[in-house]
């Protein structure tokens, strides 16, 4: 069975941080050997003129099989994810060169919307049952995380590569200094199990050629 290559990506800090959950994450996750599959990690920038260079320097690069793309979202309490990316900037803060789009499409003339190609179902159900408290999230807001998103299943289509996006919660390092009401925070080492644990799921999911669990996963609002 040929080798499974699998990209992880995580975004710098952004928003005056020194911390950013997804690189933690994926960092931790570089150069795991898992299940027949090798995992390569990226950091991506959180500057909407360089994050999707870097990206496809990265997606031509690695020649991925499975791409799982992280970012932070405070408030989530979860692993968080995705569904849908749509293709829309509006950026409620500026990025990390000043940069602050508003409604402007991720690519000219390209469709409204680009659904997850990973079973999120099954992941999500998967998670739960190793313990992990996971959801299917109906949107990935409209910062970088969605700009990726989007840009990373629009170069993908149609080219059999699973790939996604995952929200993740803050750390406990980021929660404790968070102006305002406290927010939902996860450990570095509990995130990491959960996107390891993610990881098996997929390239499991690959290796047996399976379809998504019919699961609910909807919301009333």
């Amino acid at each position: 069975m040929a080798e499974v290559r699998i990209l992880v990506t995580g975004f710098e800090p952004f928003g005056g941080q020194s911390l950013n959950p997804s690189w933690e994450v994926a960092r931790a996750l570089h150069g795991l050997q898992l299940q027949g599959a090798q995992v390569t990690a990226v950091q991506l920038p959180c500057v909407f003129a360089q994050a999707l260079p870097a990206l496809q320097q990265a997606l031509a690069q690695h020649r991925p099989d499975i791409v799982l793309a992280l970012g932070q979202a405070e408030g989530r309490c979860d692993f968080s994810v995705e569904r849908v990316a749509i293709n829309v900037m509006d950026a409620r803060i500026a990025d990390n060169a000043g940069a602050q789009p508003i409604d402007v499409p991720v690519i000219a003339g390209g469709p409204a919307a680009y659904f997850s190609t990973l079973p999120i179902k099954s992941l999500v159900a998967g998670l739960k049952a190793a313990g992990f408290p996971a959801s299917v999230s109906q949107t990935a807001g409209t910062f970088v995380c969605n700009q990726v998103f989007y840009a990373l299943q629009h170069t993908l289509a149609g080219l059999g590569v699973h790939s996604g996006f995952v929200h993740l919660p803050l750390l406990p390092e980021q929660a404790a200094h968070w102006k305002g009401p406290t927010l939902p925070s996860w450990p570095a080492s509990l995130q990491i199990a959960a996107a390891q644990q993610a990881l098996a799921l997929l390239v499991a999911h690959r290796q047996q050629g399976l379809g998504d669990a019919a699961l609910s996963g909807g919301t009333l609002n």
